[in-house]
């Protein structure tokens, strides 16, 4: 594994753990009662986190470059299987982190009411008081919850598979395009284009249909004080399966990835 592969598999890995993290401000809204301040917050990790997916292309499409003025080195399928696994592997974790990730969502949540800064937020959180407030927030995660699950009642069906495939989609958008370039090779700038249509249509998914429902569930579980508990703890439920379909999305776009690409290519070679 040399060097360049190293750097995307990290900036991959970055990119799917802050974004699988900023679901944690979700449950920081309902504990706080902040919720305007908390999706503040969660949207300034979302758009890092889908504008960093950007930033991951060129690393990846110098090394298309490179398979293609060197077919008999190139191992490019296996390279991008790995970077999808990445992404899979860093959801994961930040899954397991959720129950740290949540306390700490609420410490900025409230920090912020005070600073009413985020650079000022963010330097206070790489100060002494920030490494403070990490080691108090740290939890394991309870995986008994997991029983609870009920798929249908805590999320409609129809959601979870939409998440899955938004996220699918968003995770194998770029790659599939840059393979699509290796694929055929001289329509590869046009390729690489058409990821924006692929992300495009992931993020209507995602902003249109996804965010405002679970929007409508923060501020129900945010709101009648005699059920609080109940619906903080069934919103919780609906968050936990949000998190597991996106884990299932980056799966998915395993499979996605060759027949995307051959897609992609058939359509820049027609246009």
């Amino acid at each position: 594994m040399d060097v360049q592969l190293v750097i995307i598999l990290a900036l991959t890995f970055l990119i799917h753990f802050i974004g699988t993290s900023a679901y944690a401000f979700r449950i920081a809204a309902v504990r706080t009662g902040q919720i305007a301040v908390a999706f503040s917050l969660f949207n300034i990790l979302v758009l890092v986190s889908r504008t960093s997916n950007s930033f991951q292309a060129p690393f990846v499409a110098k090394r298309v470059e490179r398979a293609l003025s060197d077919p008999g080195a190139a191992v490019l399928l296996s390279d991008f299987r790995l970077i999808l696994s990445a992404a899979t592997a860093a959801t994961i974790v930040a899954a397991l982190l959720v129950p740290t990730l949540q306390r700490l969502a609420t410490a900025a949540v409230v920090s912020f009411k005070q600073r009413r800064s985020v650079l000022r937020l963010v330097w206070s959180g790489l100060g002494r008081s920030g490494l403070g407030a990490i080691r108090e927030s740290m939890a394991r995660p309870d995986l008994s919850i997991l029983r609870q699950l009920r798929p249908g009642r805590d999320l409609p069906y129809h959601f979870i598979l939409l998440n899955v495939v938004a996220t699918a989609l968003w995770t194998v958008g770029v790659l599939a395009s840059i393979y699509a370039g290796y694929l055929l090779p001289e329509f590869r700038v046009t390729a690489s284009s058409l990821s924006a249509i692929i992300n495009g249509v992931a993020t209507i998914f995602l902003f249109v249909v996804l965010d405002p429902y679970i929007a409508a569930a923060t501020d129900e579980a945010a709101g009648e004080a005699d059920r609080k508990q109940q619906r903080e703890a069934a919103f919780r439920r609906m968050i936990i399966w949000m998190v597991l379909s996106r884990a299932a999305g980056t799966v998915l776009a395993q499979l996605l990835l060759v027949p995307s690409a051959k897609m992609i290519a058939l359509i820049a070679a027609i246009i």
